[in-house]
């Protein structure tokens, strides 16, 4: 069993922010999968799909960004899996170009609330993490209004084909295994022209 959690924030005031692009990815991967991330678990809502042979839990946890990871410990322990084998943590990364996304592992939390909760809680930074580049052409002064900001319809373009692209890469790791989700999904812009 893999435990897939997008971070987001609950509430329909940030339902479309760069902060939320996890919940959506795990929307976008329960619309795929036919099922409904509604169940009530361990402060998250949860569905279970079933992604090629394996099962795997669908979370967005209601604990607001800031406590994510107090959902995430008890799901685990809930589910009774590690977070070294079995996390996928979907999350925003202001650090990347708008439109990017990468497979990454045993990274620090670069300042990310959500990522520091969990590792908090967890006492390892050593699990997956798709990390979905929401930084904006120009730079910005105040990160977090930007990042709890609605997104522009002309950003909505490219945010529908990284919600694509995570739900691709989570596909690939279960499948195939993180190894290969990082070398299809790291690739820079010009190798994957070859």
């Amino acid at each position: 069993m893999k435990l897939i959690v997008g971070l987001g924030n609950p509430g329909i005031e940030y339902q479309f922010t760069p902060h939320n692009l996890g919940f959506l990815a795990i929307d976008r991967l329960a619309e795929r999968y036919r099922v409904e991330v509604r169940n009530r678990r361990c402060r998250a809502l949860t569905g279970k799909a079933l992604i090629g042979s394996d099962t795997v839990l669908l979370a967005k946890p209601e604990t607001f960004m800031n406590l994510s990871g107090l959902s995430v410990s008890e799901l685990l322990a809930d589910q009774g899996v590690t977070p070294e084998a079995d996390l996928v943590v979907i999350q925003d990364e202001l650090d990347f170009p708008l439109g990017t996304v990468r497979v990454q592992r045993n990274r620090s939390s670069a300042g990310h609330n959500g990522i520091e909760s969990i590792v908090g809680a967890l006492g390892t930074q050593d699990f997956l993490r798709i990390r979905m580049g929401v930084a904006p052409e120009r730079k910005v002064e105040d990160g977090v209004r930007y990042l709890l900001t609605p997104m522009r319809k002309a950003e909505l373009t490219v945010v529908n084909e990284m919600l694509d692209a995570a739900a691709n890469a989570v596909e690939v790791i279960v499948k195939e295994g993180p190894a290969a989700a990082m070398n299809r999904f790291n690739r820079k812009p010009d190798e994957e022209k070859d």
